[in-house]
């Protein structure tokens, strides 16, 4: 099933994260992406995507099934960003990786309240509609994967569009319980055991949201990292088949 191929690599990718995440620290803060390590890229960028996006774009746009990965607050030009989405792409997805901050990404720690004020996950979600639409007019089944900032435009749009089929999460940044009580689709949370942002506190209290709506709720829990899939019964037949 692609949708679970698409589970698995977001959870390995996480894994590999919270390996070496340590604990009480902003994990994603304190460790930008070291923009040196770019290699070998499958994809290219493009400038014109519905909605006024450029984005890093790889696999065959021949494809029926899409994923738009959203980054976290350091853009979408990490090479591990573009590295992961290779790697999925390479599952046989059309993969897009826009860049939601038009180049403005977080420089400094200090400034990221004022940041975030700017750089609205919920506001980008609203303006990702023309993109997603162009999708689904192309006959692509989609789903959505973010981490951290991307982790909550991912859940915006898990309670806005009714297009996407699939969210998954990691690490998810300013993510409430309430959010879940507003989720229409199926959705993965992958959070770590030392996670200031999401704590398994945190986690435990989406879980808790999701049973009560869920039909049916998949929970694994290893010793780091706490994976959680909503799959309800009645929204099985809406994944990337």
């Amino acid at each position: 099933m692609a949708s679970a191929n698409f589970f698995l690599y977001l959870a390995v990718v996480h894994a590999a994260v919270a390996a070496t995440a340590q604990a009480e620290r902003l994990q994603c803060l304190d460790n930008p992406p070291d923009m040196s390590l770019r290699g070998e890229e499958a994809g290219v960028v493009v400038n014109d995507l519905p909605g006024g996006f450029r984005a890093y774009v790889t696999g065959a746009a021949s494809s029926s099934h899409a994923i738009v990965l959203a980054s976290d607050v350091f853009g979408f030009e990490a090479p591990l960003l573009r590295q992961i989405a290779d790697n999925v792409s390479k599952a046989g997805y059309f993969v897009v990786v826009p860049d939601f901050f038009n180049g403005d990404y977080l420089r400094s720690v200090k400034n990221i309240s004022e940041w975030i004020k700017i750089h609205s996950p919920v506001k980008a979600a609203k303006d990702a509609e023309p993109l997603f639409a162009a999708l689904k007019k192309k006959g692509k089944s989609i789903g959505v994967g973010g981490y951290c900032w991307g982790g909550k435009f991912s859940v915006e749009m898990a309670k806005t569009n009714n297009d996407i089929k699939v969210v998954s999460i990691s690490h998810p940044y300013i993510v409430t319980a309430d959010d879940m009580k507003e989720v229409k689709h199926p959705i993965e949370i992958l959070g770590a055991q030392y996670d200031s942002s999401t704590p398994p506190k945190l986690v435990y209290q989406f879980v808790n949201v999701l049973r009560k709506r869920a039909e049916e709720l998949h929970m694994d829990l290893p010793a780091d990292i706490i994976p959680v899939t909503l799959l309800p019964s009645k929204l099985l037949n809406k994944l990337l088949i």
